[in-house]
Parts: C-alpha cells; sequence; structure tokens
C-alpha cells in the first residue's frame, strides 16, 4: 500500500498563526489516535490529510507523490473517509448506500456486480445493520448512520481509513465492535487514523497517537510515549487519576 505522509504541514485555521509542523506518516498495520479538545484543528486535519482542504503550510503525500498530483479516483481507491457529520444528498436505501463505496472501483457506467453487492451485504452484517439494507438511511437512528457510514469504506476497501469520530452516537456495544473491526483492518494491512473524544477508546486500540493543542502546538508518537498524564491534563487542560484495568491505562477525570 502508499503510505500517508504530512510533511511540514501546518493546518489552515482562521485566526490561528503558527503552530508546529506535522512530520508524520501513517504505516500499514499501524492505529493512529488525534486527540485534542474542541477547536484543537482535528477535523480540519482529517480534512486536510483526504484533500479537501488546502494546507498553509507544507504538503500531504500519498505515497511517492503528493496529494495534489494523485489522480482523484487513485485517491478515492486508496483513502477511505468516515466523516462526523453527513447530509443526505438524496433518498437512498442502506444497501445503495454501502454499494457507494464500490464506485471509485467502476469506470463509467458500469453497473455494480454480484461480487460488488456480495461486499456491500457483508459489510453491513459485519456493522450489525444488514437487516437494515431495504431501510432509507433517512429513517435510520444516528448509531445505524453510523454503522452504515462505516460499513461504506468497508465495502469501498481502501489502504488506509480516515475517520472523524467514528464512535460518535454509537452505544457500548457498538463502541467496541467499531473499534475491534478497525484494529482488525490494520492486522490485515490497512492503515488508520481517526480523530477521538474518548480518551479510553484511543488508550485501550491505538497504538499510535498524535496530540492537538489549542494553540496549534502537536507531539506525535508510539501510544506509550504518548500517555503520559502531564501530558494529557495539559492537553485537556484538567486533573486525571490513572488506574490500570484489563492491561490498559485508564484515565477518570478528578473532581475539582
Amino acid at each position: 500500500m502508499d503510505t500517508l505522509q504530512a510533511r511540514q504541514l501546518v493546518i489552515d485555521i482562521p485566526g490561528r498563526t503558527g503552530g508546529s509542523p506535522l512530520n508524520l506518516t501513517v504505516e500499514a498495520g499501524q492505529v493512529w489516535g488525534v486527540l485534542g479538545p474542541n477547536g484543537a484543528g482535528k477535523t480540519t486535519l482529517l480534512h486536510t490529510l483526504a484533500g479537501l482542504r488546502l494546507p498553509r503550510e507544507g504538503e500531504v503525500r500519498l505515497g511517492e507523490y503528493p496529494l495534489t498530483e494523485v489522480r482523484r479516483r487513485s485517491v478515492a481507491q486508496q483513502l477511505g473517509l468516515v466523516f462526523q457529520d453527513r447530509q443526505d444528498g438524496f433518498p437512498a436505501t442502506v444497501l445503495e448506500t454501502a454499494l457507494i463505496g464500490r464506485h471509485p472501483w467502476l469506470s463509467l457506467w458500469q453497473m455494480e456486480s454480484g461480487d460488488d453487492l456480495n461486499r456491500a451485504e457483508a459489510a453491513l452484517k459485519a456493522l450489525d445493520v444488514v437487516h437494515l439494507k431495504d431501510r432509507l438511511v433517512s429513517t435510520l437512528s444516528g448509531g445505524e448512520r453510523q454503522r452504515v457510514a462505516i460499513a461504506t469504506v468497508l465495502t469501498q476497501n481502501p489502504d488506509t481509513w480516515l475517520l472523524d469520530e467514528p464512535t460518535n452516537h454509537l452505544d457500548l456495544h457498538h463502541q467496541v465492535a467499531v473499534m475491534q473491526l478497525l484494529k482488525q483492518q490494520a492486522e490485515a494491512g490497512r492503515a488508520i487514523f481517526m480523530c477521538l473524544h474518548d480518551l479510553n477508546l484511543a488508550a485501550r486500540w491505538c497504538d499510535h497517537l498524535l496530540l492537538l493543542f489549542p494553540n496549534g502546538e502537536a507531539c506525535w508518537g508510539h501510544a506509550s510515549q504518548m500517555l503520559v498524564p502531564s501530558a494529557l491534563e495539559s492537553l485537556y487542560n484538567q486533573k486525571l487519576i490513572t488506574v490500570e484495568a484489563d492491561g490498559a491505562p485508564v484515565f477518570v477525570p478528578a473532581k475539582g
């Protein structure tokens, strides 16, 4: 697979100057979590890495080439996106929505094949929404819509997944199921890069972390190096209590 790289990358956030240039590589088999308070630029970073926003400085590279020089069809085959907020452009069933994931692989006017249909139904089953395949997406709950969005990327089968709050709207059971699925994707050779609000999900499932501070500063590295209470307390401006459960650190906000 082609790796996704940020080279001297400074995201463009109106009213904010300076900040740490990002120099990182998202490689196959890695699960990256991006942590930071509201307004730190997590979503803007994700959109910049996807080529949907231009950076203020630096560049994004997909493999050997700047992302801006890669054909959009090729980008769509390699990068899968799950947005935090989605708008329904037109009425579509759950199955029709999942099949959108196959569009980068089809030629102009080519219809989906039986294999495409099987991929979509398998993805819906993996996200526990196959029983909803004939329902209009607009009639679903927030959590169901989120799982359909993730199933659509699973149907697409990209090398790199970019996800903005993938556990948003999900109950506890489905949060764990989604994180397990993403971990399995990484173990199968994909790269996962996701913004998270839940510090404990990141501590549990991510092997690399990027900490984004509101002033534009950032630090990144292996999760074991980033899960330092003093750094996390500075990141969130909140005292934390750290305990260990099932072999992983758990962070609890301190009172007062």
